[in-house]
């Protein structure tokens, strides 16, 4: 009898051991296997052009990672931090904490994105938000503020393509917690440079080209403000043609205008804010709308600049007006759309502070009234 009841002890023992097995081996399939990587797909908008052109932004498929590398990796980025790196400029100072994040890492990171190819890490640092509901379109949101003011603060970067440059988010979900791992990188594409440009080689060459022109205009500075901004103006006007193909390389930003000298509006305000930002002279780039002489309503850029405690608007475009025919520009005209006030600019240009459909509304300074009179 004591023979039987020991067996069947011993019987309860062992299945309570394959259960207490069994049930472990599931806990441990779950926390290194039930590992995801969601993709960024939809986290960003439409990124339009000023210059009547859209290129839209598509998400490539994210390959999922192995979760033991997830795993590996994993201590290294959770800390991840940029409150260290000051920035301050227009349209940065008008983005909420987390854009500002999005932003600063790209700031800090301007000579190593000079690779087209560098990963630009973030951790866990947005987990808050990923938590939260609809977390990853509200981060998405938050990136797309983010790479649109970078972009309108930094002409500098003319070699960048938003385009190309993906928000990604690795999901782990294990037994006990999520966590996140985000980052920007090119995605499925080869880099994430403009069309124009393939290589590091090829992007440091094109920079020290468009400094070349920049350190003359610089060694031509006055200490005169109003001078300075005339002087920047006059040498985009007198030597940048406007390009009506819309079919030229890099017509869209600095590199173009100041080096290839041929230019669509956007290329010459950003031109004309890249040289005054150098020169320490406040100055900001503007997206709208412009009524061209044909009465006719066209996507346009152009730029306010600070002087003498007041904003004003310059339109170095339109103050380059297509001559048919010979003859050249007359003074009236050259100066049309110079340090001009809101009651006479506005009557043709229409600002728009919208950069993406449905995305952030940025503000502009507010203009002077009155045109400005030397």
């Amino acid at each position: 009898m004591k023979s039987r009841l020991a067996s069947f002890i011993m019987s309860i023992v062992i299945m309570l051991i394959i259960a207490a097995l069994i049930l472990l081996g599931m806990i441990f399939y779950q926390e290194f296997s039930n590992v995801k990587t969601a993709s960024a797909e939809n986290f960003i908008g439409n990124y339009i052009s000023p210059a009547n052109t859209v290129d839209t932004i598509t998400t490539p498929q994210v390959i999922e990672n192995n979760p033991f590398d997830n795993i590996q990796s994993s201590h290294e980025e959770n800390n991840v931090d940029y409150s260290n790196v000051n920035v301050n400029k227009y349209f940065y100072n008008q983005l909420d904490e987390t854009s500002k994040t999005i932003y600063k890492a790209l700031e800090s990171n301007k000579e190593n994105m000079k690779s087209g190819t560098y990963r630009i890490d973030f951790g866990d640092s947005f987990s808050d938000i990923l938590n939260g509901e609809n977390g990853q379109d509200e981060l998405g949101d938050c990136y797309q503020s983010a790479i649109e003011a970078y972009t309108y603060d930094n002409p500098d970067v003319f070699y960048l393509s938003p385009n190309k440059m993906y928000l990604n988010v690795e999901t782990t979900t294990s037994a006990s917690n999520i966590t996140y791992n985000v980052y920007i990188n090119c995605g499925n594409e080869n880099n994430y440079f403009a069309d124009e440009f393939t290589s590091q080689e090829q992007v440091e060459n094109a920079i020290e080209k468009v400094e070349y022109v920049k350190d003359i205009l610089l060694g031509k500075r006055t200490g005169d403000d109003y001078e300075d901004i005339k002087m920047v103006h006059d040498y985009l006007v007198d030597n940048i043609e406007y390009d009506t193909s819309i079919s030229a390389d890099n017509i869209y930003d600095v590199y173009g205008a100041l080096v290839n000298r041929v230019a669509v509006c956007e290329g010459y305000a950003r031109s004309f804010k890249y040289i005054l930002d150098e020169m320490g002279i406040p100055c900001v780039l503007v997206i709208g709308t412009g009524t061209n002489s044909r009465g006719e309503i066209e996507r346009h850029a152009w730029n306010y600049v600070e002087f003498q405690g007041n904003w004003f608007a310059v339109d170095c475009t339109w103050d380059d007006p297509i001559i048919v025919g010979s003859g050249s520009v007359s003074k009236s005209s050259k100066y049309k759309y110079f340090l001009k006030g809101s009651s006479e600019f506005y009557s043709d240009h229409t600002p728009s502070g919208q950069f993406t459909p449905g995305g952030k509304e940025f503000s502009y300074p507010t203009l002077s009234t009155n045109s400005f009179s030397d």
